[in-house]
């Protein structure tokens, strides 16, 4: 039976992978020009002393890829930036909830207190406040945002290059790109709202050590987590739990408090442990440097599935017969730990199909009445929701969760693969869970959740290389437990089978995962041939110059960009520009001798306008930012253009 359902499952394994590949390459190449399909980031560019960054990387593939580079984006070290920027929003949703609060009721002046959380303190007019600190973070963000474009140290040793091709940026994508392996690292950069851009700052040092550090911490994690999830599931044991608290044989004896023992406490107290696990490990994936959403949400399913393996699954197992077990794992070699765990296995049956009523059926349940985002909005909606705006955010379903989504399914398969053979009854459990999982998620895909990102099936290979790993495990331990059985001399029968299901992990390694990890050179040239034919460089290029665009040169606020436009014209003083500088919309680090305009905003009927002017001798820099209810106005204009007439080209991304 076990090579029965080895055999099965490599066998849709092995369809899935080759479904799954070719609707990738078919869903790429029926993707309308992205700016991510051009576009390749490039990180531990080195300094040199008498060169930019940006000067660097345009020298450097300009001489590399004569034939393909584009422009580029330098990446700029705004995280402090980002935190005022964050301070300012929630001091704005202040603002429009007394402004709210007073057009509700004109007769009375909402008052504040300027203390601690506004419990004391000086009594002040509620918007007055709001709007003297709204125009102290005014100042204090255009000195920081100017201080950034001044200092060279502000701008990272990373950049977004892009391409005129496909192909070259293929090529670039996927090749090394100097003699020192270590220096102009290049991947495919993530598309633009795929980036997590607090990382993109990070040293290429700096990430070695961050990686090794979050190694040690996971294992930790790991390690102390088994603590507390090896009492609860010991109390799944009556017995042992009365020989190590003899007092509390009498509260046990009552059938309420045995039934609720053995049957859904253990589970329950096994969930609320792994809560806020996610967050976690989330934290620390953040930690570890990752550039991308996709790539963070990928490494945090990876560290929770492994919590998940070795706490829920062998440590359900361990624990929950510790008190018969304990002597054997002190004191036996490790090759006795698959025979110990595997006696363990029938004996935990029970438990497993608990857990997959509780945190399974009723998860499920949960997932498609949505109770927990339903508490969570009323909770907000109580304590944290002031005006229209926090009403959406609130509102907002946002994506699927995939960090605990995909290790609990993969959780599931375990289970089901381990106890096929073992304790076969425990199969129609996990066959419900999948019958309504199946249901409720592509409902839920479809009808509710908002995609963050489009990953291309990117966390395919990771869900195939966990199942692989679920059919060894199973193998082990079936192993383990048929040598205690009477069938002991059968035993290396199943020696060849985990030799046989890891061949063909790697040859589906081999066969597929290249669709997953590089993009083929013959379907980007039969894309950009494609291309040529109805577009040009010229609107390619325009496309391009500001798709990667550094939140510094976004609004004050954290809301969409819905309008940016750049407008660039030599004054009658000074040359026209060269090419490198058209190529990329964010103005130079060495700016000097900018003059500071107070700010100052007029009110529109339909819309506002928020709009920014970076000047420098030569250059003027013009950005407009469109939409429905705040205005600001500022102008930074050097000191050479002050008197004379300034008419934009029109010259627009």
């Amino acid at each position: 039976m076990e090579y029965l359902f080895t055999f099965w499952t490599c066998f849709m394994l092995y369809k899935e992978y080759g479904r799954v590949a070719t609707m990738r390459l078919k869903f790429l190449a029926s993707q309308d020009r992205h700016a991510e399909q051009f576009t390749v980031l490039v990180r531990n560019v080195p300094y040199e002393s008498k060169r930019t960054i940006t000067d660097n990387v345009e020298n450097f593939f300009k001489k590399n890829h004569p034939d393909h580079y584009l422009c580029h984006q330098a990446v700029y070290n705004a995280n402090k930036f980002a935190k005022l920027v964050r301070k300012r929003a929630r001091l704005q949703n202040w603002l429009d909830y007394y402004q709210l609060k007073f057009e509700r009721n004109p007769e009375k002046r909402p008052i504040t207190k300027k203390g601690f959380l506004g419990l004391w303190g000086e009594r002040v007019d509620s918007i007055e406040y709001y709007k003297q600190q709204l125009k102290e973070f005014d100042r204090r963000l255009t000195m920081e945002r100017e201080s950034i474009l001044k200092d060279s140290k502000s701008i990272m040793p990373a950049a977004f290059v892009s391409f005129n091709s496909r192909c070259g940026a293929a090529v670039c994508a996927q090749t090394q790109q100097s003699k020192n392996p270590t220096l102009w690292l290049t991947n495919w950069a993530p598309e633009p709202r795929d980036i997590y851009w607090r990382n993109l700052s990070i040293s290429f040092f700096s990430l070695t050590l961050r990686k090794l550090l979050i190694s040690v911490a996971v294992f930790a994690l790991v390690f102390f987590y088994m603590i507390p999830i090896a009492f609860v599931q010991s109390l799944a044991n009556l017995e042992g739990l009365e020989k190590v608290a003899p007092f509390l044989r009498p509260l046990i004896e009552w059938k309420v408090i045995k039934s609720f023992l053995q049957g859904f406490l253990p589970g329950l107290a096994l969930k609320v442990f792994l809560f806020v696990l996610p967050a976690i490990l989330m934290f620390m994936s953040k930690i570890e440097g990752h550039v991308a959403l996709s790539v963070l949400e990928r490494r945090t399913a990876a560290k929770y599935y492994y919590f998940m393996l070795v706490n829920v699954f062998l440590g359900s197992i361990v624990a929950g017969t510790a008190f018969q077990q304990l002597h054997a794992f002190l004191h036996e070699s490790a090759t006795q730990i698959p025979r110990n765990i595997g006696v363990s296995i029938p004996m935990k049956a029970t438990f497993f199909m608990t857990y997959i009523m509780v945190d399974g059926w009723a998860g499920i349940a949960g997932e498609i009445l949505r109770l927990k985002p339903l508490v969570i909005f009323h909770l907000k909606n109580m304590f944290l929701v002031k005006t229209e705006r926090d009403v959406e955010r609130a509102m907002d379903p946002g994506s699927i969760d995939f960090p605990e989504t995909l290790p609990s399914l993969q959780l599931y398969f375990l289970l089901g693969i381990v106890y096929a053979v073992v304790t076969p009854i425990l199969l129609p459990f996990i066959l419900i869970f999948f019958a309504f999982a199946y249901l409720v998620y592509r409902h839920q895909v479809i009808n509710v959740y908002n995609q963050r990102y489009e990953s291309c099936a990117a966390f395919w290979p990771h869900v195939h290389g966990r199942i692989i790993a679920s059919l060894v495990i199973s193998q082990l331990l079936l192993m383990g437990l048929l040598s205690t059985k009477k069938a002991a001399k059968s035993t290396p029968f199943l020696v060849v089978l985990p030799v046989l299901t890891l061949t063909f992990h790697k040859y589906c390694k081999s066969r597929f995962e290249p669709a997953f990890r590089k993009y083929p050179i013959e379907e980007a040239m039969e894309k950009d041939l494609q291309d040529r034919s109805s577009e040009s460089d010229a609107n390619l290029k325009a496309y391009l110059a500001d798709a990667y665009l550094h939140p510094i040169f976004h609004s004050f606020e954290e809301i969409e960009l819905e309008d940016v436009k750049i407008d660039q014209k030599p004054t009658p003083h000074s040359p026209s520009p060269p090419l490198s500088e058209l190529s990329s919309p964010s103005p130079t680090h060495d700016a000097k001798d900018h003059k500071e305009v107070e700010p100052s905003g007029t009110s529109q009927t339909s819309h506002n306008v928020q709009h920014y002017e970076v000047g420098q001798p030569g250059d003027l820099f013009h950005y407009e930012y469109e939409q429905t209810s705040h205005v600001y106005h500022y102008d930074y204009q050097s000191q050479y253009h002050h008197d004379s007439q300034y008419q934009h080209s029109g010259y627009h991304y």
